[in-house]
């Protein structure tokens, strides 16, 4: 008479514990990961949110009522920032936003000096690569307009930003 084995000498009970364990080892470094990450793109006040939004829409009309156009441009070896701006406000100084799409640290904040007729000069700490969002203001704590666009970097021909371009 030929008995079987007992069942952990057999393969499949150990199979299928295995695939059990190797889920519950999986799943912890998931869980762990969740936690400790922080991504960044959840809003906690979606109202204050929304205001914002409305304000910054507001900015953009106020823009093109008063005809903003602003040249941009960036120097791709030292990171030097020249702004033409033509229109009806010439502020004392300028913020120059470069949003980075996904990845906020990246960001870059640049305040650009009146230096003559409408040219504003700044640098950026380094030359930058790849695509940003562009956002130009005037440098106060809560600018009358903006100027929005995107630019692909390094670029030898000036950006363009006007209120009637809708990127960004």
């Amino acid at each position: 008479m030929n008995h079987p084995p007992p069942w952990y000498k057999q393969f499949w009970p150990w199979f299928l514990l295995g695939i059990l364990g190797l889920s519950i080892v999986v799943s912890t470094i998931f869980l762990v990961v969740s936690i400790t990450s922080f991504d960044g793109m959840v809003e906690d006040n979606y109202y204050k949110h929304g205001m914002a939004i409305n304000e910054r829409l507001e900015q953009d009309d106020h823009a093109k009522a008063l005809n903003m156009v602003a040249e941009l441009r960036i120097d791709d070896l030292t990171g030097g920032v020249v702004v033409v701006l033509d229109g009806e406000a010439r502020p004392e100084r300028l913020l120059l936003e470069l949003i980075f799409p996904t990845q906020g640290e990246r960001d870059q904040r640049v305040v650009l000096e009146h230096v003559r007729d409408g040219h504003y000069a700044g640098q950026l700490p380094h030359a930058l690569q790849y695509r940003w969002y562009v956002h130009l203001a005037p440098d106060t704590s809560d600018p009358e307009w903006r100027l929005r666009g995107e630019i692909e970097l390094p670029r030898q021909a000036p950006l363009t930003l006007s209120a009637d371009s809708e990127s960004a």
